[in-house]
C-alpha cells in the first residue's frame, strides 16, 4: 500500500503530529486533508503562526536533530559571553549531540537544572535528557520518557529563544529559527514518505 502524501519519513502522519504538538485552534483549522506536511508548515509560517510552526517541527523531527536545532537557537541568543551556567549546559548539550551516550545525557540534565529549566539553554539540555534512556537514576529500574517529552522541551527552548531576549524582535527571531528547522527537515528528507525515500 502506497504512503499518502500526509506521511512523514518517520512513518508518522500529519494529523498524528498535529495532535501531539498541541497546536492552537487557529493552526489546526488550517489543516486540509490534501496537504503535505511541508505545505502545512509553510502555511503556518505564511499566516505567522510561528510558535505553532516551532511546535510542529519539534514533534516531527527526529530527536537528535531536533535537540541540535534547539541547541543552535539557544546558543544564538546566549551571545558571545553567556553566564557560566548557560555556557555549561550548552557545552553539555553539544557533547550529547556529538556523542549521545547515557552519561552525556545525564550530564546535560544536571547542567540544565543548574542553568534553570525556564531558560532556552536549560530546555535544550532537558530535551537531550528526555531523548531516550531512563528518567530514573542509573542504579534503579528504567523509567523511559514519554514519546514526545523531548519535543515539548525542544519547542519550549526555541520559543524561549525567540521571546526571552528583545521580545519586540520575536517574529524576526522565530522566522530565523524556523528557517533553520526547515533546512534540517529538508536535509534529512523529513517530508519524503519512507518507501519513496529509499
Amino acid at each position: 500500500m502506497a504512503e499518502t502524501p500526509t506521511t512523514l519519513r518517520s512513518g508518522k502522519s500529519l494529523p498524528e503530529i498535529i495532535e501531539a504538538s498541541e497546536l492552537s485552534d487557529e493552526a489546526q483549522a488550517l489543516f486540509a486533508d490534501d496537504q503535505t506536511p511541508k505545505e502545512y508548515v509553510e502555511l503556518l509560517i505564511e499566516r505567522e503562526h510561528y510558535p505553532d510552526a516551532v511546535r510542529f517541527l519539534a514533534h516531527a523531527l527526529p530527536k537528535r536533530e531536533a535537540v541540535w536545532w534547539a541547541w543552535v537557537s539557544a546558543k544564538r541568543i546566549a551571545g558571545e559571553d553567556p553566564p557560566l551556567e548557560t555556557r555549561a549546559v550548552l557545552e553539555a548539550t553539544e557533547a550529547w549531540i556529538k556523542e549521545p551516550t547515557d552519561q552525556n545525557r545525564r550530564v546535560a540534565m544536571a547542567k540544565a537544572e543548574a542553568a534553570d529549566l525556564s531558560t532556552s539553554a536549560g530546555c535544550a539540555g532537558l530535551a537531550a535528557f528526555f531523548s531516550g534512556g531512563s528518567l530514573a537514576p542509573p542504579d534503579v529500574d528504567a523509567v523511559p520518557p514519554g514519546e514526545y517529552m523531548a519535543a515539548k522541551a525542544i519547542a519550549g527552548s526555541i520559543v524561549l529563544a525567540a521571546v526571552s531576549v528583545e521580545p519586540e524582535k520575536a517574529n524576526e527571531k522565530f522566522q530565523g529559527f524556523i528557517e533553520q528547522g526547515m533546512v534540517v527537515a529538508d536535509k534529512i528528507q523529513l517530508w519524503t514518505p519512507p518507501e519513496a525515500g529509499l
